[in-house]
């Protein structure tokens, strides 16, 4: 059995902060009064990023809830079929030999914007904070009536992050259509459900409500990578201010597009 690469389906844009957000790090050190909760930032910049592992982790979690593949342990869910949406998509480390192929796709780590950059720039000349804000929470005891304050940090509402997710297209031997392809809502989905969820820790409690905004999908046929041709790049959709612009019978014309770009 053989499978063949037919090309990448680019889905680019900006993940927007509408509340502050908080992705954890080991903090580098204790002291009396310092801080214990840490956002993840870049070592060398300085500037905080999400990481593509939160980024892929919530969708997959999200979908997983939705699609009733959620087994009464919690673990991952792992089953290799090819009419899985979670397998295909996300990938599966089942031991048996895939069905399916490779995982189909994958997350880009993303980074503030110009823009954002300078505001957390201004946070840190003029409030003397590391590019995030300083949020205090209390951890209370109810019978001693006590309050013990924390702080963690937060990457401030409104900032925003250019993002990158690449989904792949296979033509599977055993498979008399380009399964994938139908696939691809899927994607959309749990892009959806992470907007009413929350990315990060503390969701519970106000942080991590995000959004998908200056939404643009192209298709990088596999001729593209072989010759460089610039023709065999093909805008699928762009110009996209939400989510909801991209509902099911634009996905319906992006197959459509998609089936007429492969040939």
């Amino acid at each position: 059995m053989r499978y063949q690469f037919l090309g990448n389906v680019v889905i680019s844009g900006k993940i927007k902060c509408e509340t502050g957000l908080h992705i954890g790090s080991n903090p580098e050190g204790y002291e009396i009064g310092g801080m214990d909760n840490p956002v993840i930032k870049d070592p060398i910049t300085g500037y905080p990023y999400i990481p593509g592992s939160s980024f892929k982790g919530k969708m997959r979690s999200m979908l997983e809830w939705t699609e009733a593949k959620i087994d009464i342990k919690g673990d991952v869910h792992l089953c290799n079929s090819d009419d899985c949406s979670i397998c295909r998509i996300f990938g599966s480390s089942a031991k048996e030999e895939s069905k399916i192929g490779p995982t189909r796709l994958l997350f880009r780590d993303a980074y503030p914007d110009e823009n954002t950059r300078k505001k957390l720039d201004s946070l840190l000349l003029e409030k003397g904070l590391p590019r995030v804000e300083w949020k205090t929470e209390n951890a209370l005891n109810i019978i001693k009536a006590r309050a013990t304050p924390r702080l963690i940090e937060r990457v401030p509402k409104d900032s925003e992050f250019d993002f990158e997710i690449i989904y792949s297209i296979y033509q599977i031997p055993a498979e008399e259509s380009i399964k994938d392809i139908d696939f691809l809502k899927y994607v959309f989905k749990s892009m959806r459900l992470l907007e009413d969820t929350s990315l990060g820790g503390y969701g519970s409690r106000g942080s991590g409500k995000v959004k998908f905004t200056d939404l643009k999908v192209i298709f990088k046929g596999r001729e593209v990578y072989e010759s460089g041709n610039g023709d065999y790049l093909k805008v699928l959709k762009e110009n996209v201010n939400s989510l909801n612009e991209i509902d099911e019978g634009e996905l319906n014309v992006i197959g459509k597009s998609l089936i007429s770009f492969i040939g």
